[in-house]
């Protein structure tokens, strides 16, 4: 028996694979790319080495490519000759991995629970538990569960930081802007290059309408995140975000262009993060020229594998707006094969969420308006349940609200820009079109009170 850093047991005799175990576990932590090589180092010193074996699994998961569910399993069948004599923690990862295999999101993060309530110390436990939160849009499960750790963590733990920047992400979403900047501004001094904490911090600005801030706090070269992984594409999102609302539209696309693509290859393509920023350049008035076909032709490779809704919302997005309409239609039907054959959330959440969302914006892609504002209207208050964070939901509320400003449905027009020139009133963008809308209604008070709104709104963007 040996023990990693921060004295957790790991079931081996080599002290050189647990050494290999707490490197992967921190360049993972970091962003890094020499995760999966530590990892493989580790099995080297020891083949029988459960919670390595299990760490394999669930870097393949990661990688949320239907294609490596064969080596999920292989990984399982290797584990099970050795998992008698594992810990209770490392028989409760496996079972965390066998539910994340089978599609069953939920019961892995009740299984890193399980983990939690014994062995607070467990970071990959609480990062694994804090991503998939993230992705089943829970966000005061996710606040709950970093806070239920973090008495028994200290600055005298390694990584500390990056559960201070998971605490300051959770609050974030949360709402509880104030208290997620001291936090994720505290894991940044703590460790600079802790990406999870920079985005924290990034969130809160973009929620307060702090751009210009923004840009400043983002202001990276590629360089300097040469040795970090494409998690590095979406600190990019945030800073082009940034970018547009100041009316740096030229800028963005730019970074688009050099940042976000740079971390393209064949077997992968940053679909989520680049379809979401094109998109929103797009509405901003720009010409993108063909850049939608590269990242539709990789969507129509993935119209079957329904990882998460969250991917599959930004799939359908680029082959709609990449005009490959037929594929978008091949890829609602096979969501809805898929929701028709299972059953927990993520069935659910493809069933009654993400299958009108997509079809939704087929039909404001192909023109149809009226079609789309309809589609789109009962989903409106419901998009927490497809995953991710509310600065990249906020895409889809874009979506809906240009929906209905170019349809004849105005009041639904009106309803839509009265509550964003609320939640997103330091934008210029929003005034104006909510101006615009009252206007065409009659409501000429208001527009006129509208406009004046835009005039002194300090950022230009939506």
């Amino acid at each position: 028996m040996q023990m990693d850093c921060r004295g957790l047991p790991i079931t081996t005799s080599s002290a050189d694979a647990a050494k290999a175990i707490d490197l992967a576990i921190k360049s993972y932590m970091d962003y890094g790319t020499t995760a999966g090589a530590g990892i493989k180092t580790a099995l080297e010193h020891d083949p029988a080495c459960v919670l390595a074996l299990c760490i394999r699994g669930y870097f393949f998961l990661m990688l949320e490519n239907k294609a490596l569910l064969p080596r999920v399993k292989q990984t399982l069948d290797e584990i099970k000759p050795h998992l008698g004599a594992a810990t209770k923690r490392e028989q409760l990862h496996v079972k965390a991995l066998e539910a994340w295999a089978a599609g069953d999101i939920m019961g892995a993060c009740a299984r890193w629970e399980e983990i939690l309530t014994e062995s607070p110390l467990d970071l990959l436990a609480l990062k694994l538990h804090h991503t998939m939160t993230f992705y089943t849009g829970r966000s005061q499960v996710m606040r709950s569960v970093a806070a239920s750790v973090l008495g028994e963590w200290s600055d005298k733990a390694p990584e500390y930081g990056c559960v201070q920047g998971m605490y300051a992400y959770a609050l974030e979403e949360c709402g509880a802007y104030d208290e997620a900047e001291r936090w994720g501004r505290q894991a940044v001094e703590r460790n600079p290059g802790d990406l999870w904490a920079l985005h924290s911090v990034a969130h809160v600005l973009e929620m307060q309408g702090r751009s210009k801030e923004g840009v400043k706090w983002l202001d990276y070269t590629p360089e300097q995140w040469a040795q970090k992984n494409p998690f590095k594409a979406h600190i990019w999102w945030h800073s082009a975000l940034f970018m547009l609302a100041q009316g740096e539209n030229d800028r963005a696309l730019d970074l688009y262009d050099k940042s976000l693509c740079s971390v393209n290859s064949e077997q992968y393509v940053d679909v989520s993060n680049q379809a979401a920023l094109l998109k929103r350049i797009e509405l901003s008035g720009v010409d993108i020229g063909d850049r939608w076909k590269a990242l539709a032709e990789h969507s129509e490779k993935r119209i079957h594998d329904h990882m998460l809704p969250f991917r599959d919302a930004h799939f359908s997005l680029a082959l709609a707006a990449g005009g490959s309409f037929d594929a978008a239609r091949k890829h609602v039907e096979s969501m809805a094969a898929f929701s028709a054959q299972g059953d927990g959330w993520r069935a659910e959440a493809t069933r009654d969420i993400v299958i009108p969302l997509c079809e939704g914006m087929i039909a404001y892609e192909a023109g149809d308006y009226d079609k789309a504002t309809d589609l789109f209207w009962p989903l409106r208050n419901e998009m927490s349940i497809i995953g991710g964070s509310h600065a990249q939901r906020d895409l889809f509320a874009q979506i809906m609200c240009d929906a209905a400003v170019h349809s004849s449905r105005l009041p639904v027009a009106r309803s839509l820009l009265s509550e964003r020139v609320l939640s997103r009133g330091t934008r210029k963008q929003n005034w104006q079109d909510y101006a615009k809308v009252l206007a065409a209604l009659g409501e000429t008070e208001r527009a006129e009170a509208a406009r004046k709104q835009a005039g002194i709104a300090h950022e230009s963007g939506a």
